[in-house]
C-alpha cells in the first residue's frame, strides 16, 4: 500500500515540480528591477521615475516569461 501511494506522490511531483519555480522567478524578477530603478534613481538624482519605470518594466518582463513558461509546459504535454 505504501508503494502505490508513494507512486502517486512522485507522479503528481513530476507533474507539478516545472511550475513551482515559476512564481518566485516572477517575483524576483519584480524585485530586482525595483530595487535597479532605486539604485539609478539615487545615482542619477531623478526619484521616483526609475523606480516606477523599472518597476513596471520588471512585473512585463516577468509576466511575458510566466505566461511562455506555462504554455511551453502546457505544449510538452500535448
Amino acid at each position: 500500500m505504501k508503494t502505490k501511494n508513494s507512486k502517486k506522490i512522485t507522479t503528481t511531483i513530476n507533474q507539478v515540480g516545472p511550475y513551482m519555480g515559476l512564481g518566485t522567478q516572477l517575483a524576483a524578477t519584480i524585485i530586482l528591477m525595483f530595487f535597479l530603478g532605486r539604485w539609478l534613481d539615487e545615482k542619477f538624482g531623478t526619484s521616483p521615475y526609475l523606480v516606477i519605470g523599472f518597476s513596471f518594466l520588471g512585473g512585463f518582463a516577468g509576466i511575458y516569461n510566466f505566461i511562455k513558461e506555462v504554455m511551453k509546459l502546457n505544449n510538452g504535454k500535448k
